[in-house]
């Protein structure tokens, strides 16, 4: 992951040195090989008393607010020289981080009458800033119809580039730089436009203007509408648009520049592998963020279904996992032996399955689609070799008539993504994917024909929903496993909205859409409502917004059901879900809420181990950890909405502290409710908490008791649930047994 280090340090005016990032070229030759670094400094550092002679002009960037430093290209042996310098915090080897790639406004239970977008005036003038591949300004989705002048505090710019002056921002896109460039058609491109699609598509998600009758080759046609209609864009271009996906260092520029300008809420749908959080800048830098009073919500990653996958854990970060809209793109493939598989796709050309077509399996690499081997025929493609629509291409080359994907992978799931299909074409489950399966190497003579009814299809009726994406990230963290993650779900898979170009040939209008899946989809919507929380609510801190998110949470589909898991088949538990689906209507008043500051974050990092150099990266102040940061509970104690318990290396006693603050102004009586698992007994002290006052905190004990012949093998989670509840709200907190 990414690294960075602490907040609003004065920072040192570089010599001769250009305000704009540069291309990542030597100045000299060196016969060692160059990475770059992020050099972390103590405070003020000028770097040209640091660096080596042969490094003065290989330095990228500079670091002012959420750390001190600079970037730099450096050799193995340089960083290592650098690194033990009196003047250095820490150098870390750059990383790179990849992006996590209509109907969800009104799943999610928005509505422009009543409830959390009136209450929040549509999270007008908050300002969100996206961390991504940049934006297309002119897509009607950043119109400024309606809005007011960013407020007189913004500090944030519109750079000029290749695509992109001074008409490209408005009161809508109130900001927008890049942190890199790269060779593109033997041209240097520097510029905020988006080259690839996903940033436009992630802005538009959590922030888009309303776009009328949008749609894409006539399928989820509707208003499109940001989950915070009227908040304001600020983007931060930091992914290249071929290759070397998105470097950390210029993702810490530019969450150090979006603290500096000002921004509401930081947005990332950027991931990577976990590491230590003392050894991420990306952790590092946000921690920063937070302390200065940002929201950061990030994408939890797609490596899922597999436990301990998820990324960006740490407990200042809110993470999102994804699910599935109740909207579906239905198709059918009619098998000769009567049998009908229904699948999703976006092909938009209708057909009645009139005629039916040979059936052939395929790897679907160049060499298996040949024209000998596809002519005429409908290619079955196993996703386990990575086939998709795009394959078609492939399909169409070699002759063959339409294609079809199956998931190949059982924990995967029956969530399954819609894709825009060249050919007749559709993706099926894989359930229905071993039916066909079964049905081609038990017919001599396989035969299938399409029905494309072009529909889309809302509503419980049409699915159960939300169901948890089989590709979304679970926990527990391989390095955090104190804190569930992901903290919540939200929309991910079949998202419409704003895109850079046309997804495929045939689309009319003059503005591009596109529906993709992912955690980066999710993370977004959330960024969207937690706009509208920081609209109605601009004094609570970071915590206190996650707070509302979770505890309001549901862990209920919209047929009143247990939320599944698609990748298990099997009810999702905290560690898939977090505390389940984000209500936007609910947090706006959730009573509620745990807060928590940078120094609780210090006493967890106390907790689990970190020595004082090491929390220095994150508080340059910090002297010690002291005895009271190491209370019983650990980690555990950190003022979190869920709770993770430990029995492990034969403990079968663990107390945990919770502080409450009322945020609500009305007098209220709560009651603890308790659901645990047989073999543990759970005592909350005291059971009824007395608010009368607008932030008035009360402290809760739980004390864990294992039943020591119900003792689960190493590995075992188990679950649990605490919520207060009084006549008006229901403060809920998912609990997670770890043996």
């Amino acid at each position: 992951m990414p690294i960075l280090a602490y907040v609003l340090l004065p920072f040192f005016s570089l010599l001769c040195r250009s305000a704009l990032p540069l291309p990542l070229h030597p100045a000299q030759p060196t016969s060692q090989p160059q990475h770059v670094y992020i050099v972390h400094t103590i405070g003020v550092q000028p770097y040209h008393t640091l660096l080596p002679v042969a490094a003065s002009n290989r330095v990228i960037h500079e670091y002012s607010t959420v750390l001190t430093g600079f970037a730099c290209r450096l050799t193995a042996e340089e960083a290592r020289h650098m690194s033990g310098l009196p003047g250095v915090r820490a150098v870390y080897q750059s990383r790179v981080l990849h992006t996590q790639t209509t109907r969800s406004p009104a799943f999610l239970g928005l509505q422009e009458e009543s409830g959390a977008w009136p209450e929040s005036d549509f999270g007008d003038g908050v300002i969100i800033g996206f961390i991504d591949t940049g934006i297309t300004p002119a897509h009607p989705s950043f119109h400024d119809a309606g809005l007011g002048p960013v407020r007189s505090s913004w500090k944030g710019r519109c750079v000029q580039g290749d695509g992109f002056d001074d008409s490209s921002c408005n009161n809508k896109v109130v900001g927008a730089r890049a942190f890199l460039d790269e060779l593109v058609d033997g041209e240097r491109d520097f510029t905020p436009v988006d080259r690839v699609g996903h940033g436009t598509h992630v802005a538009a998600t959590a922030a888009g203007s309303p776009v009328r009758g949008a749609n894409l080759l006539n399928f989820s046609r509707g208003d499109a509408t940001g989950t915070a209609p009227k908040a304001k864009i600020a983007i931060y271009k930091v992914c290249y648009r071929y290759v070397g996906g998105c470097p950390d260092w210029a993702i810490v520029a530019a969450v150090d520049a979006a603290v500096s300008d000002g921004v509401d809420i930081i947005s990332m749908s950027l991931g990577a592998a976990s590491t230590p959080f003392y050894d991420d800048a990306l952790v590092v830098a946000t921690f920063g963020a937070v302390r200065a009073g940002v929201f950061v919500v990030l994408a939890a990653g797609n490596s899922g279904p597999n436990a301990s996958t998820v990324s960006n854990a740490a407990p200042w970060m809110t993470t999102v996992g994804a699910a599935t809209l109740d909207r579906v793109f239905p198709a059918t493939l009619k098998l000769g032996s009567g049998v009908q598989l229904t699948g999703q796709s976006l092909y938009n050309i209708k057909s009645q399955g009139s005629t039916q077509v040979l059936l052939v399996s395929s790897t679907c690499t160049p060499k298996d689609l040949t024209p000998d081997r596809v002519m005429g025929k409908v290619v079955v493609c196993s996703s386990m070799a990575g086939a998709g629509a795009y394959t078609g291409r492939y399909v169409q080359r070699a002759g063959g008539a339409g294609m079809v994907t199956t998931e190949a992978v059982e924990r995967r799931g029956e969530a399954v993504m819609a894709e825009l299909f060249g050919l007749p074409g559709l993706a099926l489950s894989y359930t229905a994917g071993k039916t066909l399966e079964s049905y081609i190497s038990s017919t001599a003579y396989p035969v299938a024909s399409f029905i494309f009814r072009c529909d889309t299809v809302t509503g419980s009726g049409a699915s159960r929903a939300p169901l948890v994406a089989g590709f979304s990230s679970r926990g527990p963290s391989q390095f955090n496993p104190e804190i569930i993650k992901p903290d919540v779900i939200a929309p991910g898979v079949n998202i419409l909205a704003a895109w850079n170009q046309k997804p495929e040939e045939g689309t009319e209008e003059d503005y591009y859409l596109n529906i993709i899946s992912g955690t980066s989809m999710a993370c977004p919507h959330v960024a969207g409502v937690a706009a509208l929380i920081k609209k109605q609510h601009g004094d609570w801190t970071p915590a206190m917004i996650r707070s509302s998110l979770m505890t309001t949470a549901t862990m209920l589909d919209n047929r009143n059901q247990p939320i599944v898991d698609s990748g298990n088949n099997v009810e999702a538990t905290p560690l898939v879900a977090g505390a389940g689906m984000v209500v936007p209507t609910l947090p706006m008043d959730p009573g509620l809420v745990y807060d928590a500051g940078a120094q609780d974050y210090i006493d967890f990092l106390c907790s689990v181990g970190y020595t004082a150099a090491q929390i220095r990266r994150f508080e340059p102040g910090f002297v010690k950890c002291t005895s009271t940061a190491a209370t019983p509970g650990g980690a555990a104690n950190l003022n979190y909405p869920s709770m993770v318990v430990m029995f492990d290396g034969g403990v079968v006693m663990r107390r945990v502290r919770r502080t409450l603050t009322a945020v609500s102004q009305q007098e209220e009586l709560y009651e603890v409710t308790v659901t645990a698992p047989d073999g543990v007994a759970v005592t909350v002290t005291p059971t009824q908490l007395h608010f009368s006052q607008y932030m008035e905190k009360k402290t809760y004990i739980v004390d864990f008791k294992l039943n020591t012949e119900a003792v689960k093998p190493a590995g075992t989670w188990e679950f649990a649930e605490i919520a207060w509840k009084s006549k008006h709200h229901h403060v809920r907190s998912p609990v997670a047994f770890g043996y």
